[in-house]
């Protein structure tokens, strides 16, 4: 991933495209050797030596200790080594060495950026080998063949050798260390877990943590070297233990949770929200700035935190009975999302609060809540909802997000009469594509929580809801990272799913099986998890998102979770691109969403490749539980030396009438302003280029285009790039075959195996995706992309007089060079400059 931390450029956004000329890319500076320390030996060794004598009482007392309470994964002790300040500290290659006797390295942290300092378990009966290693350095031990053998290059390394203490597993930032040693909080707890491993180290430490009277959590995490769980107590309970932690690798402090919050009493929760509002830095009311307009249960802006960013006549509802206002505690949740993110983050910093975007609100449905809706009812609501703030405020750029979904899935993936208008607003059917509109849906989830506990088939078996199947929305699903449980009456629960994989609450498109309809969701974000003692199973605030409560004079902060949750979350990445890029179709906004997203680890444990390489069938399958993983905004904002993206936003006219026949028009090709010199250096490095394809379509929801590919949408477009070693002409006419071959309903062939997807199943829908990866130098051939149409009912029913509108799309093309430091940015950006800066001849 590139370090878009520090290195922020805007994405280059292309209005003409040129032949790519060559520029030099910066050199990768060396890193410097630090010089190792010459020290006197005798008195260095003498030291270290010393140091490990006082260790052997401590040694003894902790065993003993240790054999009195029972310890069951062996006993032992853990010492800390503490690097000299102008030296880097050779442990780590000795304990690899000497893993064999039980030495085990367990952390390694830097001390007030000058030292480094590793703490390591050391078995019973094995502090001698730390002395045998001083005492060859003290002789400056050699081989016969005269090579040192003095251990002088670790040695000399060590400024000092002691007992652990509490402060040394600390592994947080050490302000997060309460300075009241009395203090109880949250520990997150790292512990030892080997290969085989029955549990012993987590039995060992539920022991101790007993004995020094702190509470654990069943809930346990699970990697192949660790174990995580979560403990309340203090610093003075801890550390009279602390020469019986062989258990724990590192302590941590547990993220402040949405539960701590919601426990608060309302006078502690309005000094939270106070200190947050004095933080704020909030857009002007102007028409300029975007909007998020939340299609749901209303909103009650009277809470202090949303006020500030919404006025009243910004609060609408499509029926004068109803009121405007939230009374199901569902769309005032999803507002502070909207504005916010989840809360927690915020409220536990004393950082700046930096919003460019404001609200506004439709009540769509009254009382329901999250994702319940009469799919018959809300198709002409939509359109009602849409209109009112149009009517008011024409001239302001929004994103419209619901939440509201049909209780059931029976369409399978078959457009309705909601998704259809979904799709006909978004396309703005009615003034002919002028006023395009992005919308934002959640997926719908999992209803019954009886399924949870057949996580994760149950996210297989429940398929999205109507209206997600919405060919132009980005319809959203759920992940989670939330698996620290804090309530004291959860003692017997542990989350479900697990960090970075799908939520239980989400649904997925896997049963869709009709090749015409798109792959769904798009994206996912947060949507919280749920708990299960292996019987019930339940939801818990510590595992859902902080947020805004509907009736603030009674309680500020409320929980809320699942796809709703994570669709206002999207909701408010794509209104924070609109302010950093507010020039941009909606059609770009849904692609750089979608082009910034990866799948976590999680997931592609959860759906593993079952060879040796992710076959395209099991790719896709990825993508139909997945969606193309979670965004990224700081890449969807930002492009970087070595990670870049071009944004083309064009049109092609897909049709015309010739005669009394509708045929094929015309293709873009784009040739683009590649860096061929850089790529052409970097030979064999791998890269990875993506290509993201978006567009709107007018539908068609008859019942003939509910099963056919060709009469549902307008239009449909496909994305094409030239291969290695193909000329131009070879390549358009590789473009006019595959339309002929599509026409005639043939499946793209497999060739280009470097794609993901491959032009045989990425096609679906009105967004494509494409990841290919291989050598720089193979991508540097491929800097030209055609984009061509395909049939669509604008040119099948002709009595429609269709045939003649354009088509418009956004192309994202991204370069990525994770690991290496190459400047692919700047020739891009010199070429597009050159392309601009032709001089203008004014005739007198």
């Amino acid at each position: 991933m590139p370090d878009q931390v520090n290195d922020k450029r805007r994405h280059l956004l292309l209005k003409k495209t040129s032949e790519a000329k060559p520029y030099k890319a910066h050199k990768p500076n060396g890193s410097k050797k630090v010089a190792l320390p010459d020290l006197d030996r005798a008195q260095h060794g003498g030291a270290l030596n010393a140091q490990l004598q006082d260790l052997r009482p401590l040694a003894a007392a902790a065993k003993e200790r240790q054999k009195e309470i029972g310890l069951e994964a062996g006993l032992g002790i853990q010492i800390q080594f503490l690097s000299r300040p102008d030296a880097d500290l050779a442990f780590a290659k000795l304990a690899s060495e000497a893993k064999h006797k039980g030495i085990e390295l367990l952390s390694v942290q830097e001390v007030d950026g000058k030292a480094v300092m590793a703490n390591v378990f050391v078995p019973d009966g094995q502090l001698q080998h730390f002395e045998k290693l001083v005492a060859d350095y003290l002789n400056e031990k050699k081989t016969e063949g005269g090579v040192a053998r003095d251990n002088k290059k670790l040695l000399n390394t060590i400024g000092g050798i002691r007992a652990s203490v509490l402060k040394g597993l600390w592994m947080d930032a050490p302000e997060l260390l309460p300075a009241d040693l009395d203090e109880q909080f949250w520990w997150e707890v790292w512990l030892r877990r080997t290969k085989g491993d029955a549990g012993h180290y987590l039995r060992d430490f539920r022991r101790i943590a007993a004995l020094a009277e702190c509470q654990v959590s069943d809930a346990v995490v699970e990697f192949p070297e660790r174990s995580i769980v979560v403990m309340y107590g203090s610093q003075q309970q801890l550390a009279q233990s602390v020469m019986l932690l062989n258990c724990v690798a590192e302590l941590r402090r547990a993220k402040d949770s949405a539960a701590f919050f919601v426990g608060l009493d309302i006078p502690q929760q309005r000094e939270w929200a106070a200190d947050l509002a004095e933080r704020l830095r909030i857009p002007p009311d102007i028409d300029e700035v975007p909007r998020v307009c939340l299609l749901d249960t209303g909103v009650n802006r009277a809470h202090p935190l949303l006020a500030p960013l919404m006025d009243q006549a910004d609060i609408h509802t499509v029926n004068a009975a109803w009121g405007a206002h939230d009374q199901a505690n569902h769309g005032t949740g999803l507002a502070g999302l909207v504005a916010y993110g989840d809360l927690h983050e915020h409220l536990a910093s004393t950082q700046p609060v930096q919003i460019g975007h404001r609200l506004e609100s439709v009540k769509l449905t009254p009382n329901q809540g999250a994702n319940a809706g009469d799919d018959k009812h809300h198709a002409r609501l939509f359109i009602d909802a849409v209109t009112l703030p149009e009517a008011r405020f024409g001239e302001r750029k929004r994103v419209f997000t619901s939440a509201v979904t049909a209780t059931d899935y029976r369409d399978f993936g078959r457009p309705s009469a909601w998704s259809s208008t979904v799709d006909a607003l978004a396309a703005d059917s009615l003034g002919e594509g002028a006023f395009p509109r992005l919308f934002v849906l959640s997926a719908g989830n999992t209803g019954d929580p009886n399924h949870w506990i057949q996580y994760p088939a149950s996210v297989t078996l429940n398929q999205i809801h109507d209206p997600g199947q919405s060919w132009n929305a980005l319809t959203v699903g759920a992940f989670s990272t939330k698996i620290n449980l804090n309530e004291p009456n959860a003692a017997a629960f542990t989350p479900i799913a697990p960090e970075g994989a799908l939520s239980p609450f989400t649904t997925t498109s896997s049963q869709w099986t009709n090749r015409a309809w798109p792959l769904k969701p798009d994206v996912v974000f947060e949507g919280g998890n749920a708990a299960t003692d292996g019987i019930n199973v339940d939801n818990f605030a510590s595992l859902e998102l902080l947020t805004t409560n509907n009736q603030p004079l009674t309680r500020l902060f409320w929980t809320t979770n699942a796809t709703s949750a994570a669709s206002a979350l999207c909701a408010r990445m794509a209104a924070q691109i609109m302010a950093a890029y507010p020039q941009l179709r909606p059609e770009t906004v849904r692609a750089l969403i979608v082009s910034s997203a990866e799948w976590t680890e999680a997931m592609l444990q959860m759906f593993p490749a079952q060879g040796a390489q992710r076959t395209k069938q099991e790719s896709l399958g990825l993508i139909k539980h997945c969606g193309w993983g979670v965004p990224n905004l700081d890449r969807a904002l930002w492009s970087a030396g070595n990670s870049l993206s071009l944004v083309i936003e064009d049109q092609l006219n897909p049709y015309f009438k010739d005669g009394s026949i509708i045929k094929t028009r015309e293709m873009n090709f784009h040739a683009l302003p590649w860096p061929l010199e850089q790529l052409e250096a970097l030979q064999d490095t791998q890269v990875e280029m993506r290509v993201t394809l978006s567009y709107f379509i007018e539908p068609n929801p008859s019942a003939r285009g509910s099963t056919s590919k060709y009469h549902y949408p307008s239009h449909r477009l496909r994305f094409a790039v030239r291969r290695p070693l193909e000329s131009v002409e070879n390549f358009q006419a590789r473009i006019n075959a595959a339309t002929v071959r599509e026409e005639d309903g043939d499946v793209a062939s497999p060739a280009d195996p470097e794609w993901l997807l491959g032009e045989g199943l990425r096609h679906r829908g009105s967004l494509h995706r494409d990841i290919w990866r291989g050598s720089a130098a193979d991508l540097a051939s491929r800097g030209f992309i055609g984009v061509y149409p395909a049939n669509g009912w604008w040119r099948t029913r002709q009595a429609q007089e269709r045939y003649g509108l354009p088509a418009r799309y956004s192309l994202i093309v991204s370069i990525h060079t994770p690991g290496v430091d190459v400047d692919l940015y700047t020739p891009i950006e010199q070429l597009i400059a050159a392309q601009v800066a032709v001089p203008v001849i004014v005739n007198t």
